[in-house]
């Protein structure tokens, strides 16, 4: 699953790679920080490098933090994915010009139509970006997890549809165009902004309805205090 990524970045061995295997992940590790992602000065690389240390696995935890991984070092696949990621980032920023304009095989004989059919199609599911912004609305929604983020997403999209619907069920509004709205951050990509952006306006629907609650209370206990009549018989004001 790593082969195009690990290809990209000129790896020994992109058909051959096993992450399960202790002793060829910890030297993969060594060897992208090494060469591609040199996060760490290289005088600081020391107890990543020291592979046979029992400290290794706190070394490589440390690190996860250090590039800011949303992985655990439990969940393997996806941290080796995400690194990779990272790394094929990195490669391309620093060598823009070489890449830029390349074009994949085939690509200027794909039937945009085809393409467009299914918005979903289009995705790179393996883009780290796009599983951590997949893990961040499924926890979000309360969605229950799967190996398959593309199914992941769309079990989202069919939460927010059934959302808007039943919103629109119970009432009538004027439509909203979500280009109009800032979302405030960019997750990477349109799908997921554009659900995180329906998911933002119908909280702050929920917060208006709130807020009118909270006014027409706060009006009604003024009426009952604000209003007070003079008994002259008693000589004094109040009920």
């Amino acid at each position: 699953m790593f082969r195009r990524k690990l290809s990209a970045l000129d790896y020994h061995n992109p058909g051959g790679f096993n992450c399960r295997d202790e002793t060829e992940f910890r030297n993969f590790i060594v060897w992208l920080e090494d060469q591609k992602i040199r996060h760490y000065k290289i005088e600081d690389r020391g107890n990543l490098r020291n592979i046979h240390s029992d400290d290794w696995p706190k070394s490589i935890e440390k690190y996860m933090k250090d590039v800011n991984c949303p992985f655990k070092m439990q969940e393997r696949q996806e941290t080796v994915d995400w690194l990779l990621g990272l790394a094929v980032r990195l490669e391309y920023g620093d060598n823009a010009d070489k890449y830029k304009d390349s074009t994949p095989d085939g690509a200027k004989n794909t039937d945009n139509t085809a393409k467009n059919a299914e918005p979903l199609i289009n995705l790179d599911v393996n883009n780290p970006d796009f599983k951590a912004g997949v893990m961040a609305l499924a926890n979000l929604l309360q969605i229950q997890r799967h190996d398959d983020y593309l199914v992941m997403l769309k079990a989202i999209r069919e939460k927010v549809q059934d959302a808007i619907a039943k919103a629109n069920q119970s009432k009538e509004g004027l439509p909203v165009a979500l280009e109009k709205h800032i979302l405030g951050f960019d997750t990477g990509d349109a799908v997921i902004n554009e659900a995180a952006q329906i998911l933002r306006l119908l909280h702050i629907e929920e917060l208006r309805e709130l807020q009118t609650k909270i006014n027409e209370a706060i009006v009604a206990v003024q009426a009952i205090i604000a209003d007070p009549k003079t008994d002259h018989r008693l000589g004094k004001v109040g009920r």
